[in-house]
């Protein structure tokens, strides 16, 4: 259990509210790794008595971070510091990617995996004649034993090498990579969504939770489209970085 009372200082000639400065200190901790991803903060109450400061400015700091996604308040457990946000930068990357190389273990549950016939939309996205027969796999990304993303894909009719146990071992891109595809550009769009019952379940958030949706078009260097993507993103744990440049 982490007690914040030797890492924090407030300033009470300041203009800022207390409740933001504490809520700063400690994102800034996370941020550091001075607070590590699982731990737990000290008891609020015990916490603002620590500090010198009220019950409810503590309570507003801890929540505070808790709508930005970085703490969770669980039942029976206390507060837990969260993992830290995954940032995609405006480079054509996987998930899969973007978290082994910053480290955050990634895990993959494979929902479903098997031949489909094509819906109107993916058929559209792939060149391919509606009904015509595509590879359709939806899985679960996760950081560790955190879910993260739930994903769903259709893969251009004769693609060789990815199988269902290939992708439970790693990810999509690096599959199509190794079976000699090169992805060359993708055209994507960005969303956002409350959560269904159901997708709240596999990702381990509640009904309602905010969810960013991304649907992403990849082709190859022919331009040839390869890869239809439907994702989802917990919101609270992952977001998406551009570079505009000015005309």
């Amino acid at each position: 259990m982490t007690s914040l009372d030797q890492l924090i200082s407030i300033d009470r000639a300041s203009s800022v509210p207390l409740y933001s400065q504490l809520a700063r200190s400690i994102e800034e901790l996370i941020a550091s790794g001075g607070i590590a991803p699982g731990e737990r903060l000290e008891n609020e109450v015990r916490l603002a008595d620590r500090l010198g400061v009220s019950r409810p400015t503590m309570r507003q700091a801890i929540q505070h971070l808790v709508d930005k996604g970085l703490l969770v308040r669980k039942r029976g457990v206390g507060t837990q510091v969260v993992h830290s946000r995954t940032r995609r930068q405006d480079e054509l990357s996987s998930l899969y990617d973007d978290l082994a190389d910053s480290r955050r273990d990634p895990r993959t549950r494979v929902l479903s995996f098997g031949r489909v016939p094509a819906p109107e939309v993916v058929a559209a996205a792939l060149r391919v004649e509606p009904g015509s027969e595509v590879t359709a796999v939806e899985r679960i990304r996760l950081a560790g034993e955190q879910p993260l993303a739930l994903l769903r894909n259709y893969l251009a009719p004769g693609l060789r090498g990815i199988t269902g146990e290939g992708l439970a071992a790693t990810g999509l891109y690096r599959l199509l990579r190794e079976n000699g595809v090169r992805l060359r550009v993708a055209e994507q769009t960005v969303g956002a969504r409350s959560a269904t019952a159901g997708e709240a379940r596999l990702l381990d958030d509640r009904r309602g939770a905010p969810l960013l949706t991304m649907t992403r078009v990849a082709y190859d260097q022919a331009g040839r489209p390869i890869e239809y993507g439907d994702h989802l993103y917990r919101a609270g744990l992952y977001s998406f970085e551009l570079t505009l440049i000015a005309r």
